[in-house]
């Protein structure tokens, strides 16, 4: 049995793995898929303090309450940037990372000092109603490349704005057994150019490819699961 912990990424919830989640069980995993502070069904909870130093924090409860050890840590997007921080944390407990189409952390680096012309388009995106200008106007689910009709009426519902503190506040990328844990990064490349194609060359990197667009986990489950089993054999 693995224990997978599944982080969503910008304006998610955990049942973005809706889907994913009975298929791992299928094969005998240990599956937890947490809501970031403010997002998903803990958007009530929304407020102008929230940002990556919260959200790093939320996942290193679970490991702490729930006493999760030898864990595939898996970060969807924005959410690559939080299993960077919860390893810098508990090195000990974590098994691998797998990335998924993520940000890739980089020393007191930032989101938007991660992503070329990230800042100026979530500026774009400030929600216009007065005193909320430190919110981000969610994707579509069009946008996140999903196309299914009935998928895309699910998530309009339980997709949420984004805090501005998720994506300005930097990361620290310090601890040396954090950096000696494997990593995979999985790129769905119908989503567009990624920039970090370069992985598929870089040292200590394993990567890999699905042409699906970037929310993958809800239009492709089968052929991910399939590839984080993969994966997950080869440790």
């Amino acid at each position: 049995m693995t224990i997978y912990v599944l982080v969503h990424g910008s304006c998610h919830g955990g049942c973005c793995w809706k889907k994913l989640t009975p298929l791992l069980h299928k094969y005998g995993h240990s599956v937890y898929t947490p809501t970031l502070t403010g997002l998903g069904e803990r958007s009530h909870l929304v407020n102008k303090s929230i940002g990556l130093d919260t959200h790093i924090p939320d996942i290193v409860q679970l490991f702490e309450f729930e006493d999760l050890d030898e864990v595939i840590l898996v970060g969807h997007s924005y959410g690559g940037l939080v299993i960077g921080g919860v390893t810098e944390k508990v090195p000990n407990r974590i098994r691998r990372h797998i990335f998924l189409d993520a940000y890739i952390p980089q020393d007191n680096k930032s989101a938007f000092d991660i992503i070329p012309g990230l800042e100026t388009f979530y500026k774009e995106r400030r929600l216009k109603e007065e005193g909320k200008g430190w919110l981000v106007e969610s994707y579509t689910p069009e946008e996140f490349g999903v196309t299914n009709p009935e998928d895309i009426k699910w998530m309009r519902t339980r997709l949420s704005p984004m805090p501005w503190h998720t994506h300005d506040q930097p990361i620290r990328i310090t601890n040396v057994r954090a950096k000696t844990i494997p990593k995979s990064f999985i790129c769905f490349s119908e989503f567009g150019h990624s920039q970090f194609n370069s992985l598929k060359s870089k040292a200590g990197w394993d990567y890999h490819e699905l042409m699906r667009g970037h929310d993958a986990m809800i239009t492709a489950p089968y052929e991910l699961v399939e590839l984080l089993e993969l994966i997950g054999k080869s440790d």
